[in-house]
């Protein structure tokens, strides 16, 4: 599956569109602001060659689906939503989200992006299966996924050492029975 294939998602305040190359000097950008990085375990310098080789080998082959976040009246690119592993055997896959602009934080996108990309995913990708993982502490983010209908399965203590502390890794998950 590529950008071709997929559609654009819409919704009251957001729209969701198939990210393209084009894309990898906003997703750069987002992924190295710090209000981003300290929600994510991999914490690495984010350059255009590592996007790149993602879009490359996972995008493009259908590991990954990624779409772009933009704000339906502006038309503003804001973030990023996207299924990685995706299993055809399993029929499942993982989620992760990112609001890269600060200013479009707390207008209630996340849980738009969440609830669409999930009906998304379960309706026309044919998933049974989503899974997360977020770091411990992340309140706003486990919030948004239990009103969307995730549950959580359960924590591993200490699984990351962030920053030099380690840190404990919530799993979630929904099922397509459970919306």
């Amino acid at each position: 599956m590529n950008e071709k294939s997929l559609e654009t998602i819409t919704g009251k305040k957001i729209i969701l569109r198939p990210i393209t190359l084009d894309d990898t000097d906003l997703i750069v950008k987002w992924r190295n602001n710090p209000s981003v990085v300290q929600n994510f375990i991999f914490r690495e310098k984010f350059t255009k060659n590592m996007h790149e080789k993602w879009m490359h080998d996972k995008v493009e082959t259908g590991q990954v689906i990624q779409y772009i976040v933009e704000e339906k009246d502006s038309k503003r690119p804001i973030g990023s939503v996207y299924y990685r592993d995706v299993n055809k055997a399993y029929d499942s896959a993982e989620f992760g989200i990112f609001i890269g602009e600060d200013d479009a934080r707390g207008k209630g996108y996340g849980k738009e992006i969440a609830a669409l990309f999930v009906k998304y995913g379960f309706e026309k990708l044919g998933l049974h299966r989503i899974q997360l993982r977020l770091v411990k502490g992340n309140a706003a983010a486990a919030k948004t996924y239990l009103s969307v209908g995730f549950h959580k399965e359960g924590e591993f203590r200490d699984m990351v050492k962030l920053d030099g502390e380690y840190k404990t890794v919530i799993f979630m998950s929904i099922l397509e029975s459970d919306i």
